[in-house]
């Protein structure tokens, strides 16, 4: 072989694992830009269900409120008061907890973008 042959060579080879270099750092970024997206939903998702929340909780507060004042009302009034005041601190309950299960239900971040580094990471190793 000569000089100007294994030149050739070992410069095809550094294009072709510059190459393959560029195209794993765009799979990864891809891969980011996912991971990046799925917790902005996640995160909004959370607040929709706190808010959500917040307002029946905040209801249920004020029908409380009226059934402590209507308390030496006449009688009839005070069921349908409790009955509405129940249900809605049950719903504000129900969307907080919720919310709470999202919370701690929620993948690691990045996980996946992990996961594919360290593939690439033991790839290279048996190499």
């Amino acid at each position: 072989m000569t000089d100007s042959n294994q030149a050739g060579g070992v410069l095809d080879r550094l294009a072709k694992f510059a190459a393959d270099l560029v195209a794993i750092a765009h799979t990864r970024l891809a891969l980011l830009s996912t991971d990046i997206e799925e917790e902005r939903e996640h995160l909004l998702s959370l607040v929709r269900w706190t808010l959500i929340s917040l307002f029946f909780m905040m209801l249920g507060l004020l029908l409380v409120a009226v059934l402590l004042i209507v308390l030496l009302w006449e009688n009839y009034r005070l069921s349908a008061i409790a009955g509405l005041a129940g249900f809605f601190l049950a719903a504000g309950a129900i969307s907080w907890y919720a919310a709470k299960h999202k919370a701690k239900a929620k993948p690691r971040l990045f996980w996946s973008s992990l996961m594919e580094l360290e593939k690439d990471r033991q790839h290279r190793d048996r190499s």
